[in-house]
C-alpha cells in the first residue's frame, strides 16, 4: 500500500515556474521567481501592495506572459490547461441592476470558451450548479436575485461559480475584501473542506489567517520566497514588507470559542 506522502513525492507538481521574470512598463515585478506547488497543497501569496501577488496568478492562468522563464500548469502550458483552474478575481464588474438569479450566476461557471452564445445547458450542468451552491451553503439562496445578497454571500456565489466546472485548481484573489469577520470565518471553513479535493491559491494582504488556515506561504517582493506556515516569524515579515506592521497570529491549539490572538509587534 502507498502511503499518502509516498503519493505526494511520486505525483507531480500542479503548479510548477522556473526562472522567471515579469515587467511591467519597464519596471521589473517579479525577478528569478521559482516556485513548485503539489497537489493537495493550501498556499497563501503574501506580500506588499505592488510586490506582484496579483501578477503572479494572472502569468499562471496564461493571462500575462513572462520575460523569462518557464511555467507549467498540470504539466501543461497555462493556456492548455486554463479550463482545470477555478478563478475568482480580486475586482469584477457587476452591473447590480442586472436581473441575474444566484443560480444562473454560478450556472455560468460551465460555459466554455468559443460556445458561451449557443450554449445550452444540460441536466448535469444545472445539477453541477446546484452542489456547487450546497458546497458553499448557499442553496437556500439559489432563486434570490444575485444583488439582494450581502458582500460575502456574492463571494461565496462567485466561487461557487469558480468550482462549478469541475476544476482541479483554486485561485482565489483577495477574496475576504470588503467582508465582516463572520462571513469570513464561514468562507474559510468551506474552503478546507474544498482543500480535501482541490489545490488552492489564496492572494490576502492577511496575515492573520496563515498560521491557522493555509499549508504553506509564498512570500512575494519581486523576488519569491516559499515557506510553511510554522517557519514564519517576525523576522521573515520585516523582511518582507520592508516596514514595522502588527503580525495576528491565531493559535491553531485554542478551540474557536476560547481562543486568543497571540499579537507580536515587529518594532
Amino acid at each position: 500500500m502507498t502511503n499518502a506522502a509516498t503519493l505526494t513525492e511520486i505525483t507531480p507538481p500542479v503548479i510548477e515556474f522556473c526562472g522567471l521574470d515579469f515587467t511591467y512598463n519597464k519596471d521589473l515585478v517579479l525577478e528569478n521567481a521559482s516556485v513548485t506547488i503539489q497537489a493537495g497543497d493550501f498556499v497563501a501569496i503574501v506580500g506588499p501592495n505592488g510586490g506582484g501577488k496579483t501578477t503572479m496568478l494572472k502569468l499562471l492562468l496564461g493571462l500575462l506572459k513572462p520575460n523569462r522563464g518557464t511555467i507549467r500548469l498540470l504539466g501543461k502550458p497555462p493556456e492548455q490547461s486554463r479550463t482545470s483552474v477555478g478563478y475568482t478575481p480580486q475586482h469584477i464588474q457587476v452591473d447590480m441592476q442586472f436581473p441575474i438569479s444566484v443560480f444562473d450566476t454560478v450556472l455560468m461557471g460551465r460555459m466554455r470558451g468559443g460556445q458561451r452564445f449557443q450554449w445550452r445547458y444540460s441536466q448535469a450542468d444545472k445539477q453541477a450548479a446546484k452542489d456547487s451552491l450546497e458546497i458553499m451553503r448557499l442553496s437556500d439562496k439559489m432563486k434570490l436575485p444575485f444583488r439582494s445578497l450581502s458582500g460575502g454571500q456574492r463571494q461565496r456565489v462567485l466561487i461557487a461559480r469558480a468550482i462549478c466546472g469541475d476544476p482541479k485548481i483554486l485561485m482565489l484573489d483577495e477574496p475576504t475584501n470588503n467582508i465582516d469577520p463572520q462571513a469570513e470565518k464561514i468562507l474559510y471553513d468551506i474552503l478546507r473542506e474544498l482543500n480535501k479535493r482541490l489545490t488552492i491559491l489564496l492572494v490576502s494582504h492577511d496575515l492573520g489567517i496563515v498560521s491557522n488556515v493555509v499549508k504553506s506561504v509564498i512570500c512575494v517582493n519581486r523576488t519569491v520566497a516559499v515557506h510553511p506556515t510554522s517557519e514564519l516569524n517576525g523576522a521573515m515579515i520585516r523582511e518582507l514588507y520592508g516596514t514595522d506592521v502588527r503580525f495576528v497570529r491565531h493559535d491553531h491549539r485554542c478551540s474557536d470559542h476560547g481562543r486568543q490572538d497571540l499579537l507580536s509587534e515587529i518594532r
